[in-house]
């Protein structure tokens, strides 16, 4: 390899955190968007060397191929995702991969919330709402800044057209996520959710729930998990208690920051069995959203993760 080719690999392979954050954030699976990656960086290989050399910025062609990538992805998932068993979810990252699919640095506390939100359970479930097209133009314009002029490549449709999508994408995520708590006010619920979950305290772990709450657990058909969503504050609450007293006492857990907020892990003989995260309107916990699918557990299980 000389000098030249090496300098490009390297300056290829600095994109990769970029385009990993934007098929994570289009596909809502590690595996998913690691896959649309490794095509995209495959379709650069595959060109012939003059035609790579005639590209001014490798970083954006790459861009909007992988986003190509994955709208063709999110136009089959429909598909795929009427054979999978029971309710689908986005995989939970937890906090040590957070920054790993940052967009950039970020030194603001807005920009760092506003990135950590991008790749929350809670954004990510309203984004599953949108359209392919919507969902590409949101994310590439609203979390990665990238023009409509270059959107319109990778749509095939007018600098306009995205605009439009843009824009209809936004105001849907608005309406999703409206009434949402702070921050801190979430952390402070999910503290009283753990502390009466952990004490059995039913009738307080109750009132922290919404007359409406809706509780969706993933298995994927490899554990067992509720195969319909659970509603009302008595299913959801006997829900979550049925899972926590099966395990009696092997049962481990710890509160950990996520891009969710607080959430609550935990499993038996050290390792990560679930993740519970939920949203919080109004003070009262309006949507539970428990992962146990473990194919989409692997990364909790990596390495210690900091508890809080």
């Amino acid at each position: 390899m000389t000098r030249d080719d090496a300098a490009e690999a390297a300056a290829l392979e600095a994109e990769r955190p970029r385009l990993l954050g934007l098929g994570y954030r289009l596909l809502g699976t590690v595996p998913d968007a690691e896959d649309a990656v490794q095509e995209g960086y495959a379709r650069w290989f595959r060109m012939p060397p003059a035609e790579r050399a005639a590209i001014e910025n490798p970083g954006a062609w790459l861009m909007r191929v992988t986003s190509r990538i994955c709208l063709d992805l999110l136009g089959s998932a429909r598909a795929r995702r009427e054979t999978y068993v029971g309710e689908w979810l986005p995989e939970p990252l937890p906090t040590a991969d957070v920054a790993r699919f940052a967009v950039r640095a970020a030194d603001d506390p807005l920009d760092r919330a506003m990135l950590d939100e991008s790749v929350s359970t809670a954004l990510l479930v309203v984004l599953e709402a949108l359209s392919p097209a919507e969902r590409v133009a949101f994310v590439m314009h609203e979390v990665f800044a990238v023009p409509f002029a270059e959107i319109a490549e990778a749509l095939g449709r007018t600098p306009e057209a995205c605009r439009r999508l843009a824009s209809t994408a936004r105001r849907r995520v608005r309406e999703g996520r409206a009434g949402t708590v702070s921050r801190e006010r979430h952390d402070e619920v999910v503290r009283a959710f753990v502390a009466a979950a952990g004490s059995g305290r039913f009738e307080a772990l109750v009132a922290l729930l919404d007359p409406e709450v809706v509780l969706v657990a993933d298995g994927g058909g490899l554990v067992s998990a509720a195969r319909r969503p659970v509603l009302g504050p008595d299913h959801v609450a006997r829900y979550v208690a049925g899972i926590l007293a099966r395990r009696g006492p092997l049962l481990e857990w710890a509160v950990h920051e996520s891009a969710d907020g607080l959430v609550l892990a935990f499993g038996v003989y050290g390792e990560v069995d679930s993740v519970a995260s939920v949203e919080v309107r109004a003070g009262r916990i309006s949507q539970v959203w428990i992962m146990r699918n473990p194919e989409k557990l692997r990364r909790w299980n990596l390495g210690p993760r900091g508890a809080e």
